[in-house]
């Protein structure tokens, strides 16, 4: 029966063309997965093209050249024609010749026609004439009931393909329209809200993620292209209002964009204005004037410089965000900050220079609500004030001199850490009771000793004098900033 043996041809050769392809992509991309339009194993172009070859050049199978150019010609027209209508009704080409030489509008080349006609030759000569013998072995009831059986499942997966391509460009153009409304002064959650929905288009099905894996230019529509170059000019153009954009980097000036020349002097003007932020603190909070510090030289507060950084690198790309995201990311951000660098103290020094675990809503004694707060208004203050015009005021200084002065305060910095850190070690060592044990050691004891010590960290306890644990437990009273304090927990100078 003709309709019957052509029915598995169609089959047959479907999951052939699907094994094909499959392993060409084996050899070209080292991998093998489904390339073509259904899930199944099967590219029914393929079935559909040797159906039509046979139907057509059968009555020349004694003539092998007609044979060969005839199912040339043939399958060739036949290749153009699927790919062209694919393109016009799904959007996207099945297959791209483009970058190889002699291809007609990239739908076929002439070497790939030649092994049409090959391939023809031998589908027609060879091996339809074999099939013929092993389809007449299969009783005919069940012949039948396997070859429609196939074609149903090919059918109804060929339907839910379509749709889903269908639904998918729809998808597109609907984004599309939405992008093209969108200006350059949007909110941050727009843009996040459209790159979203946009990275959702091919993975949101596993539908939609074979067919972009399988056809690549399914992501090189004209309408995508326009939705990702719309997100680009957005973020391109809402960052020239944070930073400035240079052709030529000649133009640059210092420090420029975010870099860690640029973060190394947050950190140090985060430091001086953690000085002046912690003596107001105490000012309007304890009625005294003091002069509270982190660091043996100088009015530095690393903790604050360490915050502006932190932040800085957290929200340099969100700035667009309104104020209240900004604010609970600041809070977020600054309070676990907050609680590291109390860790960090403890487990380091096996002291602590604040503990709120006699205040409401507190995590370990480490850090409160309240202080998260706190964090959060200023990042707040940083992202929309001061970190643009501290921005401004590095990138002005000049390159030469900049570089200068960047290696000498990053040398004095390091030192004055290092000096800090072994100050502070030495002093708890020292009152354990141990006695120095090198010159260094001699030295410190001199330089820093008890008085000088209990006047830089005067309110710094031993952990296990305090009651406070890793876990976070007791203090009878709250202590200032040292070395590693928090911003809004400081060592105080006080005048004796």
């Amino acid at each position: 029966m003709l309709i019957l043996d052509l029915l598995w041809y169609f089959v047959i050769f479907s999951f052939f063309g699907w094994l094909s392809n499959g392993i060409r992509t084996l050899f070209a991309e080292k991998k093998f997965y489904n390339k073509g339009l259904l899930t199944s194993p099967f590219c029914p172009s393929y079935g559909f093209c040797s159906v039509i070859c046979y139907l057509v050049l059968n009555p020349f199978t004694s003539n092998k050249l007609i044979l060969f150019f005839g199912s040339s010609i043939l399958l060739s027209f036949l290749v153009v024609i699927i790919g062209y209508i694919t393109k016009k009704l799904l959007g996207f080409k099945p297959w791209d010749f483009s970058d190889m030489k002699l291809n007609i509008s990239s739908y076929i080349t002439l070497p790939y026609a030649l092994f049409l006609g090959l391939l023809g030759l031998i589908l027609v000569g060879v091996l339809i004439p074999v099939l013929n013998t092993v389809i007449e072995l299969i009783p005919f009831t069940v012949n039948l009931i396997v070859v429609l059986s196939i074609c149903a499942v090919i059918l109804i997966d060929y339907v839910f393909a379509i749709i889903t391509t269908l639904k998918l460009q729809r998808k597109i153009k609907k984004l599309n329209g939405v992008s093209s409304l969108l200006g350059s002064d949007v909110p941050q959650e727009k843009i996040e809200e459209l790159e979203k929905n946009y990275n959702k288009l091919f993975t949101e099905s596993i539908l939609r993620k074979r067919l972009a894996s399988a056809f690549p230019d399914l992501k090189k529509t004209a309408y995508v292209k326009q939705i990702a170059a719309k997100i680009e000019e957005i973020k391109a153009d809402n960052m020239k209002e944070y930073t400035l954009v240079y052709e030529n980097k000649d133009e640059k000036p210092f420090a420029f964009g975010f870099c860690f020349t640029k973060l190394f002097y947050l950190f140090v003007i985060g430091s001086f204005l953690g000085t002046i932020f912690e003596t107001i603190w105490a000012l309007l909070t304890e009625g005294q004037f003091e002069i509270r510090v982190g660091m043996v030289y100088g009015p530095f507060i690393p903790v604050y410089g360490g915050g502006a950084c932190f932040l800085t690198a957290v929200l340099y790309k969100l700035y667009k965000l309104s104020d209240t995201m900004i604010f609970v990311i600041s809070a977020v951000v600054g309070a676990g900050f907050e609680y590291f660098c109390s860790w960090f103290q403890e487990t380091l020094f096996g002291t602590v220079s604040w503990d709120y675990s006699d205040t409401p809503f507190n995590l370990d004694g480490r850090t409160n609500l309240m202080y998260a707060l706190i964090w959060g208004f200023l990042g707040l203050v940083w992202v929309r004030y001061l970190y643009p015009w501290a921005s401004k005021l590095i990138e002005k200084m000049p390159k030469r001199a900049g570089s200068i002065i960047t290696t000498f305060l990053i040398i004095f910095m390091v030192f004055n850490a290092f000096m800090s850190v072994c100050a502070t070690y030495r002093w708890t060592k020292r009152d354990a009771g141990i006695p120095a044990s090198s010159n260094f050691e001699k030295y410190l004891d001199k330089a820093f000793d008890d008085e000088h010590m209990n006047f830089l960290f005067p309110n710094m306890k031993d952990a296990d004098e305090t009651g406070v644990t890793t876990n976070g437990t007791i203090s009878s009273e709250r202590p200032y900033l040292d070395v590693t304090a928090t911003p809004d927990e400081t060592v105080a100078h006080t005048d004796k």
